[in-house]
């Protein structure tokens, strides 16, 4: 049973979990890329207690800084834990998290809230947890989705995993200053469960949708009537009507900024590895799955495609 000693306010007009002290009323995050910076503003925007941040590249410590002077920087993973009692992780693999939660664990302790953002292995999130609850803390697999459009306006969905509903019930209110949806689903570990379905849907969905514009347009349909057609059709999906492959059909997408910005390929072929490693784990093959790995990872591995956004899958498509 979660029990916290002393309510605290990180969030206005909400209390959750606890104890004594300007540490258990601070919050940290780890990471500043591509979804971390977005989720830091959106801390820094809202959170009333002190917000910390840390990361290897000085440039995006002095773009956070820049923007919000209030928010305060940690020289290491260990001085932002001792500052802050909870701690958010936002990383590229589950390397990283070993690494940094190996480097955390002396520091943490009973008031000790780790909520790990990043998508890993299902595996590593429970050991992860499991480490964190023999000092005492409390561990949570919160990964996201909604893409950097998400992070940056605060409208993320967080799958979380977690030691128990209640526990999950004190870092909702945390979560929901990043995300429009917390939702719980299950013991820690099935965060991540949750993350490499959705992950391996979306890169099957792009190719899909990325397949149907080049099509279309091949065939003279103009993108644009081609695009509204689609998202009041059955064909409507997320890679369609919120983040389409098509330059110039959604201003916001990474499409209309030649695909710079957003979710790189080498990461989304990261996932697909993930979920096929998964699946091989449970004995299936996923049929559209594999397929859409192998396509991630030959662009992972190409040439001026490899840091482009996923949605770039429709320029490779369309050179082919």
């Amino acid at each position: 049973m979660f029990v916290a000693s002393k309510s605290r306010t990180l969030v206005q007009g909400v209390r959750y979990i606890s104890t004594v002290g300007n540490r258990n009323n601070s919050v940290g995050l780890i990471g500043l890329g591509q979804m971390g910076y977005g989720m830091a503003k959106n801390l820094a925007l809202k959170a009333t207690s002190p917000v910390y941040v840390y990361d290897l590249n000085q440039a995006a410590i002095d773009r956070i800084t820049t923007e919000f002077p209030h928010v305060k920087v940690a020289r290491s993973p260990v001085e932002l834990s001792e500052q802050a009692s909870t701690v958010i992780t936002m990383l590229p693999e589950s390397s990283h998290v070993e690494k940094v939660y190996e480097t955390l664990l002396p520091s943490l302790d009973s008031s000790s809230l780790c909520i790990d953002s990043s998508t890993i292995e299902a595996s590593v999130a429970k050991s992860v947890a499991d480490k964190v609850r023999s000092k005492g803390g409390f561990a949570f697999d919160a990964p996201v989705s909604g893409g950097t459009l998400g992070a940056d306006a605060g409208t993320l969905t967080f799958m979380v995993g977690a030691p128990s509903v209640e526990s999950f019930d004190s870092i909702k209110p945390l979560l929901s200053l990043m995300g429009k949806n917390v939702i719980y689903c299950g013991d820690n570990g099935t965060g991540q469960v949750a993350k490499l379905c959705n992950n391996m849907l979306l890169g099957i969905s792009m190719i899909g949708v990325s397949e149907a514009m080049h099509l279309g347009t091949k065939l003279g349909m103009d993108p644009y009537l081609l695009a509204s057609i689609l998202n009041n059709s059955t064909g409507r999906c997320w890679s369609s009507d919120t983040y389409n492959p098509y330059p110039g059909v959604i201003s916001t997408a990474p499409a209309s900024r030649e695909y710079t910005g957003g979710f790189s390929n080498k990461l989304m072929a990261k996932d697909l590895r993930l979920a096929m490693k998964a699946a091989e784990g449970c004995q299936t093959t996923p049929e559209l799955g594999t397929m859409a790995s192998n396509v991630y990872q030959k662009l992972s591995t190409t040439k001026d495609f490899d840091s482009l956004d996923f949605s770039s899958v429709f320029k490779w498509i369309s050179k082919k």
